[in-house]
Order: structure tokens, then C-alpha cells, then sequence
């Protein structure tokens, strides 16, 4: 399963697949910073925000980079469909890591986030904080609609794009304060919400719950589709 992980990761990147949503993160995150500095949680939950979206684009595009016949003769390989499936979001989780690590290094390039706090503002280190599980918690519920996006369950790279773009507007509009339905949605709008307060370790144990249980929700979901689509 590692090997095949490993195949999976490899072929995004040689097949220039990466270079798409690596380059309109880059983009975002300059548009982002370029406008001065802001608190870190303040800074790093927006950008947590923006990062769902691309990170869910990128898995579908990497889970997408295998042709239908190789990925069924992948399950053959493997001996079961599990385990072909865990080895798509293994690599998904890998190829996240080093975006992240450039979401949370780059906007101190840019002067994008203030070394001062400020009076009632949260410390430095309260927000680095908050901004690293900002970021680390929506890997999850990103790589799971990226795979749900994907088109060994969709069918087509077009209706793959749409369930990217809808997941990501539906998690825009259910996040919104006072929507009754908030727990359709991965939180992300909360966790963007909560990281301006610094690191409230309450907040972060429920919001994770949550951001677990909806990921829990979708693999499931990507499970049962993929099974009655072989």
C-alpha cells in the first residue's frame, strides 16, 4: 500500500498536476499578505480558509492522475479495495503537507503577520498556535472532498469540479453565524472565526470533533460510492 502511495504521489508531480492549484495558492496568499501585517491567528485562520478549497482541488486532481484501467488493476495489486482507497488518501495527505508548510512559513516573507500584539489582542505564540491547528485541522475534511470529488466517483473531471465548487461555497454558507444547518458543513468558517481569539483550547477540542466527524461522515460516503461504482 506504501508503494502505491508513493506511485500516486509521484505521478501528481511529474504530471505537472501540482503546479496548477500550488501556483493559485501562491497567488491567494499574496493577495492575502500584500496588504500589510495582521495578529497571527487573525492572519493564519484566513488563510486556513482559503486552503480547503485548493487542498480538496489538489487530492481530486491527484486521485485523478491514474488512469480508471491502472487504478483497477492498483486493487488487484494491493489485494483489496480498502486498501487501494487508504493508499489515494495517504498520498492526498502527504502532497498537503508541504503546501501547509509554505501557508504557514511565507506570510512572515511577505510581512503579512505583526511580531506585537497589541492591547486585548492574543500573544504571539497563542496565535502561531492557533494558526498551526487551523491549518493541520482542515487537511482532513479537505482531502476527504477532494476524494469524494474524484472521478472514480463522479464519473467525469466536469461533475468532479462542480462537487469541489459546491462543497466549497456549501461550506462558505452553512459556516455563516446563526445558519441552522452548521453541522452539514466542515467548520471551517469557525475554526477562521476562533483563531482571531488566539488558541481557546475549548473551542479547539470541540471545533476538531467536529472537523473529525464530518471527515468520518464524507470517507464513508466515498467508501460506499466507490463500491457501487466497481
Amino acid at each position: 500500500m506504501t508503494a502505491l502511495a508513493r506511485m500516486r504521489l509521484v505521478g501528481y508531480v511529474r504530471t505537472g498536476r501540482v503546479v496548477a492549484p500550488l501556483v493559485t495558492y501562491l497567488v491567494v496568499l499574496g493577495t492575502l499578505y500584500g496588504g500589510g501585517a495582521a495578529q497571527a491567528g487573525e492572519a493564519y485562520g484566513v488563510s486556513a480558509l482559503f486552503l480547503f478549497p485548493v487542498l480538496a482541488w489538489q487530492t481530486k486532481l491527484l486521485l485523478d492522475a491514474e488512469p480508471d484501467v491502472q487504478r483497477r488493476l492498483a486493487v488487484v495489486a494491493v489485494g483489496s479495495p480498502l486498501r487501494e482507497q487508504a493508499a489515494g488518501l495517504f498520498a492526498a495527505v502527504a502532497a498537503a503537507l508541504p503546501v501547509v508548510v509554505i501557508s504557514l512559513v511565507l506570510p512572515w516573507g511577505l510581512g503579512g503577520i505583526s511580531a506585537s500584539a497589541g492591547p486585548g489582542d492574543p500573544s504571539l505564540l497563542s496565535g502561531v498556535s492557533v494558526g498551526l491547528w487551523a491549518h493541520l485541522v482542515m487537511i482532513a475534511p479537505a482531502v476527504a472532498l477532494g476524494a469524494c470529488a474524484s472521478r472514480a466517483v463522479t464519473g467525469s473531471f466536469g461533475m468532479g469540479a462542480m462537487v469541489v465548487v459546491a462543497g466549497a461555497v456549501l461550506t462558505l454558507v452553512l459556516g455563516l453565524n446563526g445558519s441552522p444547518v452548521w453541522w452539514l458543513a466542515p467548520p471551517m468558517m469557525s475554526v477562521a472565526r476562533l483563531a482571531t481569539h488566539g488558541f481557546v483550547p475549548s473551542g479547539v477540542a470541540a471545533l476538531t470533533v467536529h472537523a473529525l466527524a464530518w471527515t468520518a461522515v464524507a470517507l464513508a460516503g466515498y467508501v460506499g460510492m466507490r463500491r457501487s461504482r466497481t
